[in-house]
C-alpha cells in the first residue's frame, strides 16, 4: 500500500537524477561548496570552493553515468557498476566537509575486505567483510557520520540484509522473519509501537536508553507512547530510524545488531562492495546464482540490487540537503 502522506522534513518531490540538476552547474556547486564549508568553519571558503567546484561536480556525473549503465547492464554486471555509481556519489558528499579529499593514497583504497576465494558450499548469507584501517570506508564513516570503525571488525552479510526496510516483505515471504516494524505519526511525531520492545527484550526505561544512546543527535521520548519528533538532519547522522521508500515512511529494525544505528548510505557501501568483488572474482559462482537461483541467496541480492538502484542516489540526496 502507498501511503501519500509522508513525514516531515523529508523532501517529497524527489525524482532521482532531476533532484540533481541544480548541480550541473560549476557556479552554483561553487555556491553551494562555499556555504557548506562556512557553515563547517573551514579557512578559506571562497577559494576551496572555487578549487573543488568541478571535482565536485564531476564526482556527481560519473556517479549518475554508471547507475544509468546499471540500469541496462545485465545482472552480472550490475554490482560492479553499483558500487562505483555509489563511490563517486560519496566522493562528492566528502568533498562538502573536506575540501583537501583525497589528500593522500592510504583514503582511496575501499577500506573493507573480504576473503578472494570462496569456501566450497558457500553461501552469500554467511559471508563477512573485514573492516580495515584506512580506506574509503573508514574514511567516509568519519568525515560523513563521526562514526570511527574498529579495524578487524566483521559484517556479515545476512546481518545487513536485514537493516534494508525494503527488504522486509521478503524476509517475511522466504524467512518467517520480519525485519522492521513500522513508525506511527502522531501529529508531529513519530510513535515507536510497544510491539518493538518485545522483540528487543527490554522495559520501556531501558529501551528509551538505548533508542537515544544509538543516535547521532539529541532526541527526547516522551513517556506516553514512545513517541518523538524527527531531527530534520536525520540523513547525516547514526539512527536506528530508516527510510522505506516503497511506502514513504519510516521504520525500526527488529534485529538489534551491532550494525543497527548505522546509516544506510554505510550498510549499501558493504554489500555492494562484497558483491561487486563476487562478480568480479567469482566468476563461476556468480553465473551459477544468476542462471540457475538454486537457494535464498538470489531473490535477496536480486532485489537488493533493485532497491540500491533507487536509493543510493537518494540516501546521498538527502545528505547533501541536511
Amino acid at each position: 500500500m502507498i501511503i501519500q502522506k509522508r513525514v516531515i522534513f523529508l523532501d517529497t518531490t524527489y525524482n532521482r537524477w532531476k533532484s540533481f540538476s541544480c548541480f550541473f552547474s560549476a557556479e552554483y556547486c561553487q555556491h553551494y561548496l562555499k556555504k557548506c564549508y562556512q557553515k563547517n568553519n573551514i579557512a578559506q571558503p571562497e577559494q576551496k570552493s572555487f578549487e573543488n567546484c568541478y571535482a565536485y561536480l564531476y564526482y556527481l556525473e560519473h556517479g549518475q553515468i554508471y547507475y544509468e549503465q546499471a540500469d541496462k547492464a545485465p545482472l552480472i554486471l550490475k554490482p560492479i557498476l553499483l558500487f562505483y555509481g555509489l563511490v563517486h556519489l560519496i566522493k562528492a558528499c566528502i568533498l562538502t566537509v573536506d575540501p583537501a579529499y583525497p589528500e593522500t593514497t592510504a583514503v582511496l583504497a575501499h577500506g573493507v575486505s573480504t576473503r578472494k576465494r570462496k569456501k566450497q558450499n558457500y553461501l552469500f548469507f554467511h559471508d563477512e567483510v573485514k573492516f580495515q584501517k584506512h580506506g574509503l570506508f573508514p574514511f567516509m564513516s568519519e568525515k560523513l557520520f563521526h562514526m570511527k570503525q574498529l579495524e578487524g571488525e566483521k559484517a556479515i552479510m545476512e546481518e545487513l540484509l536485514q537493516l534494508i526496510p525494503e527488504l522486509n516483505d521478503l524476509f517475511i515471504l522466504l524467512e518467517g522473519k520480519k525485519t522492521f516494524e513500522r513508525l506511527h505519526r502522531e501529529g508531529g511525531q513519530l510513535q515507536i509501537p510497544n510491539t518493538v520492545l518485545d522483540c528487543y527484550h527490554m522495559t520501556e526505561n531501558r529501551f528509551k536508553e538505548f533508542f537515544i544512546e544509538k543516535c547521532n543527535y539529541h532526541i527526547d521520548l516522551t513517556s506516553k507512547d514512545l513517541a518523538f519528533n524527527l531531527d530534520k538532519n536525520i540523513f547525516s547522522k547514526s539512527s536506528l530510524i530508516k527510510f522505506n521508500m516503497d511506502g514513504g515512511f519510516w521504520e525500526i529494525p527488529l534485529n538489534k545488531n551491532k550494525f543497527a544505528h548505522y546509516p544506510e548510505l554505510l550498510i549499501h557501501y558493504l554489500l555492494l562492495y562484497n558483491l561487486s568483488m563476487i562478480a568480479r572474482y567469482e566468476t563461476e559462482w556468480w553465473s551459477e546464482l544468476t542462471k540457475m537461483m538454486p537457494n535464498r541467496d538470489f531473490p535477496f541480492i536480486h532485489l537488493f540490487l533493485e532497491v540500491t538502484m533507487q536509493k543510493g542516489p537518494f540516501l546521498v540526496y538527502h545528505y547533501l540537503m541536511h
